[in-house]
């Protein structure tokens, strides 16, 4: 059975891809914060500012490593060259959860897994940085998986919309800006399918089609039924921009095709 270590598993996104693939997969994770998983057997823990990642990773041997980590830049750059050298010599792969961020200076139309990156932001330079560290490896052993925003019942986007809701302050919206998005566990189906199939390359896993934030929150709130939402609506231009990733090479069946839609029906409350 090919072993995973998700690096994060006890994040959001990498909570999600950990309960989607431990079935199916001999799959650990890292946990920094939440000392519940300090009982699993399965989870080690790691912090990004005193640990090498390596003596984790030579420990469990995986064939797929599976990068969801947070914190301070400094540290996950550092992180992500330990591991990028260690599978240029071993027999693993790196999957690396990128951002639509990485485009973030492009603002007239979507963008597509070939297109050029470039970024206006810290964190979209960021993940531009461990990218290219990625492209210059042979294809077999990176995927590069870029994601749109990720809501889902527990992100903690939705439940930052319930606190601002329920302490009467303003949530910022963006009536300009286009995106595209994608749910927790629409995006573990997708990324469970490339690793099946074991796929390789540059992957945007976002829905297919595209609507502004402000739609999409309002949606949200209407989806929850929330009530007495403050807005603050922000232009950063004159324009219609666009922050949404879309597949044109690397495309996945149909069946894991998600509209924004379907990521809303994840957002029923519980």
């Amino acid at each position: 059975m090919k072993k995973i270590l998700i690096l994060g598993g006890s994040g959001f996104i990498g909570n999600s891809l950990y309960r989607e693939l431990y079935p199916y997969f001999d799959t650990y994770g890292t946990y920094f914060n939440e000392k519940k998983f300090s009982k699993n057997q399965n989870f080690f823990y790691y912090s990004l500012q005193d640990d090498n990642i390596l003596p984790i990773v030579k420990k469990v041997k995986p064939q797929l490593i599976i990068s969801c980590l947070r914190g301070p830049i400094i540290e996950q750059l550092k992180s992500h060259e330990h591991i990028v050298n260690y599978i240029q010599n071993f027999d693993c792969r790196l999957m690396f959860l990128s951002s639509s961020n990485v485009f973030d200076a492009f603002e007239h139309y979507p963008s597509y897994e070939f297109d050029k990156t470039l970024s206006k932001s810290p964190y979209g330079r960021f993940k531009i940085r461990i990218e290219n560290s990625l492209l210059k490896l042979p294809p077999s052993k990176y995927v590069i998986a870029r994601l749109p925003m990720v809501f889902g019942n527990n992100a903690p986007r939705t439940k930052e919309i319930e606190n601002l809701i329920a302490s009467k302050q303003p949530l910022e919206v963006f009536p300009n800006t286009i995106v595209n998005v994608t749910s927790d566990r629409k995006l573990s189906q997708q990324i469970h399918y490339i690793i099946n199939q074991k796929l390789t390359g540059i992957f945007h896993l976002g829905s297919s089609d595209l609507i502004t934030h402000f739609d999409f929150i309002k949606r949200i709130i209407s989806r929850r039924k929330l009530e007495g939402a403050i807005f603050k609506q922000i232009f950063t231009s004159n324009q219609m921009r666009y922050l949404a990733v879309l597949p044109k090479e690397n495309k996945l069946p149909s069946h894991l095709n998600v509209s924004y839609e379907s990521i809303l029906e994840d957002l029923y409350l519980l």
